[in-house]
């Protein structure tokens, strides 16, 4: 890979810089951005092969990003990290051009391996094809909270909950199945 050829692009900057040391450590050369902002800038700087782009950030989300860096980029090899993962999302990263997508916690090595695998689907998929009531429940919320923009009194408005119901439901970790 050549230099400015890998960008991590994630809101929590404990998480960015961690990633991004540890793929430093792995011989790739490594620009970061903290917002869809200066994600943009940084890869009309250095046009990178590859991005690493987390689905929620404040402002603009990652898959306007990855929309975005296809543009700056036709070529660019992206993968999705979230820790808010859902079938509708990741199907939606991989219209728009990601190459894979990765729920959060998510090393150097996944990374790098979901690169490697490229357009194939993983091998052992995280989310079974009929998800469970509590998953579809837990998706409809978030895919309800989008729309509203992140507005959780909006959302819990539009869902016919009370907000403080709403948000004991998104501080749960979404169910596996």
């Amino acid at each position: 890979m050549a230099n400015g050829d890998l960008l991590v692009v994630d809101d929590d900057r404990a998480l960015r810089e961690r990633l991004a040391r540890a793929l430093r450590d792995r011989g790739l050369e490594v620009r970061t951005a903290a917002s869809f902002d200066e994600a943009v800038t940084r890869a009309r700087e250095s046009c990178p092969a590859r991005a690493v782009v987390d689905l929620r950030m404040p402002g603009r989300s990652g898959l306007e990003l990855v929309r975005e860096l296809r543009e700056i980029a036709p070529a660019i090899e992206i993968v999705v990290l979230t820790g808010y993962g859902s079938i509708a999302t990741a199907v939606e990263a991989m219209r728009l051009g990601a190459v894979h997508y990765l729920s959060k916690p998510a090393d150097a090595e996944d990374v790098l391996a979901a690169f490697e695998r490229g357009q194939e689907p993983p091998a052992d998929p995280a989310e079974p094809m009929a998800p469970s009531l509590a998953r579809a429940e837990w998706e409809h919320i978030n895919r309800v909270l989008a729309d509203a923009g992140g507005n959780v009194s909006e959302a819990a408005r539009r869902l016919g909950l009370h907000r403080r119901s709403l948000q004991r439901k998104l501080s749960k970790f979404p169910p596996r199945s």
